[in-house]
């Protein structure tokens, strides 16, 4: 036992002298114990690109924290706190996810970041709720930074979980505001990916398109799988065929790349509505054919004109240098930032160095952030972000209003139109249960 305790204290002082002279304790023990952030996310396979560039984005943003000391904690709830960002690979696949939510958990983790399906979110805010239940002192947050699919902050809503992009009929009503100023447009084709959310993105083109344009007529509508299509000819030919004027899709990733290069391929001349069409190599894709014509709608473009979103953007530039890396989102940066504001808060009301994960919850839900000349707001009624939206039609780096370009294609996207965000609300129907 003597020999035991000797040896603790001799690797403890070893411990202590070996750090860098003029670092604090306090972040010293931060260093030792981080709070552990579970990515939970498709990592491999046909959209493993997309699920790199989601790690590029909270990674920036968890450095950045980090470089300011961490979470700010009182020194009596145990001092400053670092992040760290872990990696589990979901594969895309529901119940890989649902492995790794175990996996996480098993590993410390309580919370957990994921959104580039729908459907994965959908399979996670069930187990979250059901272990939650179960195990209240391993309780977990889900933060959501890109399942869109309505319903997660409706009928599914959660108490553990938060959701920092506008859902697709946000998306959708804020494409509408473009749409309803297109006089000349008379035909619409609708194609989307075959699961939850781009079901739902159909549906809510069909309905808005019935209200505030009901002169347009739609004249094709089509599902494809996801993420399983190699060549989307086939699709295009009939696009092209039906006389279509514009496309409107939530095609995300290679199933929206892979359809504006076969649309290009057939000599298609129509407009592109897209949720997704100012990333992931769409306009390298579509090139000159797509300049007035391919349209998209998100919660930040990095042709903002604003000092704060052009530094912000350059910040991330020096960070990720290389043209292959350039995806960008500010709504991932926000939703770290509002974490770590939240523990702050939480922390410091309770004075306690544990994390608790219902106090953290309370103060999310009433968060404010800001970043970057960008702001945004959590709704606590079915903790739906609130925050602008902009639509942006691609053009030639270098014309008016398109500084950057996206991916070195020498493409941007000039902003058309901003929706603030009272305008960008919408209604819910979440009847929340509370712990």
């Amino acid at each position: 036992m003597f020999i035991l305790s000797r040896w603790i204290l001799k690797t403890g002082l070893l411990a202590l002298f070996a750090l860098p002279l003029g670092i604090p304790v306090a972040f010293a023990q931060a260093q030792a114990a981080p709070v552990k952030l579970a990515m939970i996310e498709g990592l491999s396979g046909p959209n493993g690109n997309a699920g790199e560039a989601v790690f590029r984005n909270l990674n920036w943003a968890v450095e950045r924290v980090n470089a300011r000391g961490g979470v700010k904690l009182p020194a009596a709830a145990g001092g400053n706190q670092t992040l760290v960002l872990e990696r589990y690979d979901s594969k895309g696949q529901n119940e890989e996810a649902l492995s790794a939510l175990r996996s996480a958990i098993d590993n410390g983790a309580r919370i957990v970041l994921q959104g580039n399906s729908s459907a994965n979110a959908a399979a996670l805010i069930d187990a979250i709720n059901k272990h939650n239940e179960r195990e209240p002192s391993k309780r977990v947050l889900f933060l959501n930074y890109s399942a869109v699919d309505p319903v997660l902050t409706n009928e599914k809503c959660s108490f553990w979980h938060f959701r920092y992009d506008a859902h697709a009929d946000m998306r959708m009503a804020a494409l509408m505001d473009v749409i309803r100023d297109d006089k000349a447009l008379k035909d619409v084709y609708l194609i989307g990916q075959d699961y939850s959310f781009g079901q739902a993105v159909l549906r809510e083109a069909k309905r808005q398109l019935g209200a505030q344009r009901p002169d347009v007529r739609i004249v094709g509508e089509e599902l494809h799988p996801m993420a399983r299509v190699k060549d989307f000819l086939p699709y295009a030919t009939k696009i092209k065929a039906s006389g279509a004027q514009a496309v409107i899709t939530g095609n995300w990733g290679n199933d929206l790349s892979l359809l504006i290069k076969a649309a290009r391929d057939v000599g298609f001349e129509g407009k592109f509505y897209t949720f997704y069409g100012n990333a992931m190599g769409a306009p390298a894709a579509i090139g000159e054919a797509g300049i007035g014509r391919v349209i998209a709608v998100a919660d930040w473009m990095p042709n903002v004109q604003t000092a704060g979103s052009e530094a912000f953007y350059r910040s991330f530039k020096q960070r990720y240098p290389k043209a292959e890396d350039d995806y960008v989102h500010m709504r991932m940066q926000l939703l770290i930032e509002s974490l770590a504001q939240a523990m702050e808060a939480a922390a410091t009301q309770s004075n306690s160095a544990s994390l608790d994960v219902v106090a953290v919850a309370a103060q999310l839900e009433r968060g404010r952030v800001t970043l970057g000349g960008q702001s945004g707001n959590m709704r606590a009624a079915d903790h739906q972000f609130q925050q602008p939206l902009v639509v942006g039609v691609m053009d030639r780096q270098g014309t008016p209003g398109v500084k950057f370009d996206v991916e070195g294609s020498g493409y941007g996207f000039r902003v058309i139109k901003t929706i603030a965000p009272e305008a960008a609300e919408l209604p819910t129907s979440c009847k929340m249960q509370r712990p």
